[in-house]
Order: structure tokens, then sequence, then C-alpha cells
């Protein structure tokens, strides 16, 4: 706490004081002094600044009066990460001051006190939970945040700013609580505000049907799924796309305002509004396919060979090829044992068995 802190309140007080146990008023006896239930009576304005200071309520009216962004959701988020609806004052300064920490995606959010008893706050990949600070790049301005959230631990651009490929090796130290904010809504664009109007009912979920509704141009072919078996189409799209290990929001859209899908809508902290450029995209390209007539093609594959196709399926859609070992040769989608099965069962033109997909080849 600083002298600012009670000069602040000296001055607010004419208008009355009541925040989080603290309660400040200006009578003709003199000032009262409440927290916490003890209250002082008759004070002049030497014993208020002498009551005032060194009070942890003072300083946490101070913080969420003249520090704290006012924007509400930006407001009602960082009360969120300490607890202030659940925590009386004392007890949260207590528990701030050995750090309060809050997992959001994938971010691991610390928040602390600073030597002013005003909030300071780390956020670091969840999992470098139990790295040392020396062994990660430090970094001190959210705009850096746009980098790191650009490409994933193997330099692959990430479309999907939400998905749970955030690369990991980073914190952000020291920061109040804007740049805070700033900084986890470079990693998850708008996820505070969301969060914050699903709080207050006011979320405005834009359901499958109606965002489609919307597609023109080269996404307009996705509204035909609806002229046929659409609701089984979408929840195929919802499964392949909006489950937590593709996507860390919460699925709030539904196929329309009154059927919802069969498919789970995560856990995430912070919800889907509604279906996403890259879920619109990929359900644009599915539309094409499914368009196609089915053929019958006939094959001849072992027990083994079969169940090592579903492997390879199951491998890629969960994307764990790569932490398949090159001498794993038990594991099905292991890659000797895929490339045995191409020089075995692919001619060298690249047909499954010899056969063609178009039968006119």
């Amino acid at each position: 706490m600083t002298a600012d802190h009670v000069d602040a309140l000296v001055a607010t007080t004419d208008d009355g004081i009541a925040f989080d146990g603290l309660r400040v008023e200006s009578t003709d006896a003199g000032y009262t002094f409440e927290t916490g239930g003890e209250e002082r009576t008759g004070l002049d304005v030497s014993a208020l600044r002498e009551a005032a200071l060194g009070s942890n309520h003072v300083s946490n009216w101070y913080v969420w009066h003249a520090v704290a962004p006012q924007k509400p959701d930006r407001w009602a988020f960082l009360r969120w990460l300490e607890g202030a609806d659940e925590m009386g004052v004392d007890e949260r300064y207590d528990a701030l001051a050995e750090g309060m920490t809050t997992e959001w995606g994938q971010l691991r959010i610390t928040a602390t006190l600073d030597e002013d008893g005003e909030r300071a706050y780390e956020v670091r990949h969840v999992d470098d939970a139990g790295a040392a600070d020396l062994e990660l790049d430090t970094y001190d301005d959210p705009l850096d945040a746009r980098g790191l959230a650009t490409h994933d631990e193997r330099g692959r651009y990430r479309p999907l700013k939400a998905a749970p490929t955030l690369q990991s090796g980073w914190r952000f130290a020291h920061l109040d609580p804007t740049a805070l904010v700033e900084t986890v809504e470079t990693f998850y664009p708008a996820s505070v505000p969301n969060w914050h109007r699903e709080r207050e009912g006011d979320l405005d979920v834009s359901h499958w049907r109606e965002t489609m509704e919307r597609q023109t141009g080269m996404y307009g072919v996705v509204k035909t799924w609806d002229r046929g078996d659409g609701y089984e189409h979408v929840n195929w799209v919802a499964e392949a796309t909006c489950d937590d290990s593709q996507c860390l929001k919460r699925r709030e859209w539904e196929y329309d305002a009154d059927t919802d899908l069969d498919v789970d809508g995560g856990d995430g902290e912070f919800p889907c509004r509604e279906p996403c450029s890259v879920v619109v995209s990929a359900a644009r390209q599915w539309t094409k396919l499914e368009s196609e007539e089915p053929r019958t093609y006939e094959f001849e594959l072992t027990p083994s060979e079969k169940e090592q196709v579903e492997e390879i399926i199951d491998a890629v859609a969960d994307g764990r090829v790569d932490d398949i070992r090159e001498a794993d040769v038990y594991d099905g989608a292991n890659r000797f044992r895929a490339r045995f099965l191409r020089a075995k069962l692919f001619d060298d033109a690249g047909n499954l068995a010899g056969t063609p997909t178009d039968r006119e080849e």
C-alpha cells in the first residue's frame, strides 16, 4: 500500500465508500471507517488516514477502482481469477501472497501481490508449470503473444487459435491488470468478453443452420446439407472438429435453436458461440465429398490388415502419428508397418489392391 491509496480514499469519502467489506462515511460527527465488521467512528482526517494506512481493504478498493480496467468483462474476469466473489479480502490477500493460479485454455495464469499491494500477473504455458523462470523466454509486451500463437511447436501455422497446439517455452512476467487481459485476449481472441456475456446470460449464440444461411459464394454449397440428412452430417462435423482434443472452447451452438446435436460440446472454460471459419471451411469440403455417389469396392485383407487400417485412421485422426516410435512395429500405425502394407497392396499406379477408383480406369 502507498500514500496514494490513502489520498484517493480520503478524496472519495464525501461520496461514501462501500466495497468488498470496506465502508467509509463522512458524518457530522466525523468519519466512519469499517472493515470486516470492525467499525471506528468519529474520526478526523488524520485518524482516518491512520486507520486506512496498511489496510488490505483500502488497497483492495484502490486496485479495483483506480488500477483495474473498468470494462465490465475485463473487471469481472480479473476478479474471477482471484475468487473475489467467494473469498473475503484478508483471505484473498493471504492467497495472493502465495500466488493464485488458474488455467485458461493452455494458459497458466498466476495472480500475486506486488510490493504496493497491487496485482501482478504471470502467464505461461500449462506444460511449463514446473519450469524454472530462467528456462523460459520472458516477455512483458502483450503483443508478443501474437507471434507465439501463430505457429505450433513444429513451426506449422495455427489457423485455429483455440486449438490445443500452443507452443510452450515462454512466460509473460510482472503484468499489470490491463496487460494481463490484453495478453489473454491475444492468445484467445474474444474469449473474455464471450465468457462474460455467458455469465450475464447475454451470449448471442448463432447455431449451425442460421450460420450456414449466411454463407455465400463458394461456401454457399454447405447449405445443401439441410436438404437431406443434414443433422447427421453436422454431428459428424462437430465430432471431427469441436472435440476437446481439437478445440479448447466449449461448443454452445447446436444444429438449430430447437435441435441439440448428439456430440458433447466439451469442457472448455470459455464458450464457442458459432461455427468458426475453420469449421465452415472444412464443412464445405466435406459437403463436396459427401455429394459423390457411393460405389462398391472389393479388397482382400487379412484380419490383421483390416485392424491396421483402422489403427492408421485412428492415429491420424487423433494426431498421434508423431508419437509412434519407428521401432514400435507392434503399433498398426507404425511408419514401417504402413510402408509394408503399401508395398504389399498398392500397384505401380498407387491403387489399393490394384483396384482403380474410377471404373473406366
